[in-house]
């Protein structure tokens, strides 16, 4: 059961990312910096969780990191158009 509910959460998923893929990737990059800020914080031995940090990782991750490695992608695909070789996968990897 666990199996189906988590498949159909990624079939979810993977349907926004292809009509909303902008939209998408900038609220998974949002959710993905919190999780990582929370566990950071919790980490570093920090005892009461410090909102206004973590909603600053959010805004980051939201405005920023998600809508930048959306264009960034874009801007490859365009640099190696057409190319799929593991050479061409390697190159768009390395920059």
């Amino acid at each position: 059961m666990t199996g189906n509910i988590a498949k159909k959460g990624l079939q979810r998923y993977l349907s926004q990312l292809q009509r909303h893929p902008l939209r998408t990737k900038a609220i998974t990059a949002g959710v993905l910096s919190a999780i990582s800020d929370i566990v950071s914080q919790k980490l570093s031995g920090i005892q009461k969780l410090q909102i206004r940090r973590l909603l600053l990782k959010v805004l980051l991750g939201f405005a920023y990191l998600g809508p930048f490695g959306h264009f960034f992608h874009l801007m490859l695909d365009k640099v190696f158009k057409g190319k799929k070789d593991p050479k061409t996968v390697a190159k768009k990897v390395s920059v």
